[in-house]
């Protein structure tokens, strides 16, 4: 047991209660002794911020998966952690509830999952520890999961941009446009729109309006007016978000995620009003990220959708974080930038013929992940056979590595 009043908790809990009936108990319990919770808030807050000495991004606690240990995710590998011990399912569901507001706890017991984003202030330092959570029931247990908000940004000339993708990346150079980063979850989608945001914080002039599903990295207004918008605490939905935003006068609209069609059809027409917006988007490739968002509407609005984004797109980045040789993890990335064939691809439904353009459009910045990898290989950072798994295109990647 982790806690020192585990022994009292166990007895306080009658073995009948499960589920909600037994977390609406532990609630009470944490509200009439002060001691267990400030115990068990600051237990928690110890774990989170042990990721920063194990430079991991992730953590897990709680649920009958997590068999009673710590799980940290470090460089890309999810694994326990066997110096803390043993944690019961009662002590982590306590421990989380610990970390709620009153209104909080009553989302989570009545949809049974809540995300958030949390910080806390930092030893020593002047920034304050960030984090989006999931605290959700799994198996009549509270488990949490948690990713760190890196507070060191990236300067957007480290993630390898070519210089024309970066000038369209920017509020001086394009006033307008959409622009999509793409991957799976943690491959740094989120980063890698700080790093963008950051650069147009102190490189122009103008207003950015950030809406987030939490609201990550807080970034402070240098040269731009920056808005922090959280769904749910600032404005109900991204597509609300997003319309409402149109009356504030931006100039850079950030939309955290297009994951429904409502979503993205809001950002094409912002885009079309005559903002720079961007976005993120769950898919490994430039051609999967336009096949999705057109397959997502109906077949007799498909044409119109088409032809509307080919009008507002002009890039596409879609990368993954890959195992390297010492043993942390780089930057691999797919970058689309749209030219007049690119946008008459798009119109005339001939996606598939996009990847071509991109392995051949080196002087517009463009390169597939195919390339990327094989550049990665080249100059030793990763191993042939991390450049064989991570490739969209085994047969590409093959060819290329043969030479």
């Amino acid at each position: 047991m982790l806690l020192s009043f585990a022994y009292e908790l166990k007895i306080a809990l009658p073995e009948h209660l499960s589920s909600t009936g037994r977390f609406q108990t532990m609630n009470k319990l944490l509200t009439v002794n002060t001691a267990w919770k400030e115990e068990a808030y600051f237990k928690m807050k110890d774990f989170l911020l042990k990721t920063y000495d194990y430079e991991a991004s992730d953590l897990e606690i709680g649920g009958k998966g997590s068999n009673n240990k710590i799980w940290y995710r470090i460089y890309g590998k999810k694994n326990p952690v066997e110096e803390f011990g043993s944690v019961t399912n009662d002590e982590a569901s306590f421990m989380l509830l610990c970390l709620l507001s009153d209104e909080e706890k009553v989302e989570l017991l009545k949809n049974k999952n809540i995300d958030l984003s949390i910080g806390f202030k930092v030893p020593d330092s002047e920034t304050d520890a960030r984090f989006r959570c999931d605290i959700y029931y799994e198996n009549n247990s509270i488990a949490g999961s948690f990713r760190k908000i890196n507070h060191k940004l990236f300067p957007i000339e480290s993630l390898g941009f070519p210089e024309p993708i970066i000038r369209r990346l920017h509020l001086n150079y394009e006033k307008r446009g959409l622009v999509l980063v793409t991957g799976i979850t943690g491959s740094g989608k989120s980063s890698t729109l700080d790093s963008i945001i950051h650069m147009n914080n102190h490189e122009s002039n103008g207003h950015i309006i950030i809406i987030g599903n939490p609201i990550e990295y807080i970034h402070k207004s240098v040269n731009c007016i920056i808005r922090h918008r959280e769904i749910g605490e600032d404005t109900l939905s991204f597509k609300k978000g997003a319309i409402e935003s149109l009356r504030q006068d931006p100039d850079i609209i950030v939309v955290g995620e297009m994951r429904d069609p409502d979503t993205m059809a809001v950002c094409i027409e912002i885009t079309d009003s005559g903002h720079k917006t961007f976005s993120t988007m769950h898919t490994s490739s430039a051609v999967e990220s336009i096949h999705r968002i057109v397959g997502e509407f109906n077949a007799d609005e498909q044409d119109r959708i088409r032809n509307r984004l080919a009008d507002v797109l002009t890039v596409i980045i879609s990368q993954k974080l890959v195992p390297n040789t010492q043993n942390s993890l780089s930057l691999a990335k797919e970058i689309l930038s749209v030219t007049p064939s690119v946008v008459a691809a798009i119109k005339n439904n001939n996606v598939n013929e996009i990847y071509q353009m991109i392995s051949e459009g080196k002087k517009y910045g463009m390169i597939t992940i195919e390339q990327d990898l094989y550049n990665l290989y080249k100059n030793g950072t990763i191993t042939k056979e991390t450049a064989v798994n991570y490739s969209n295109n085994k047969n590409r990647i093959m060819q290329l590595l043969q030479y």
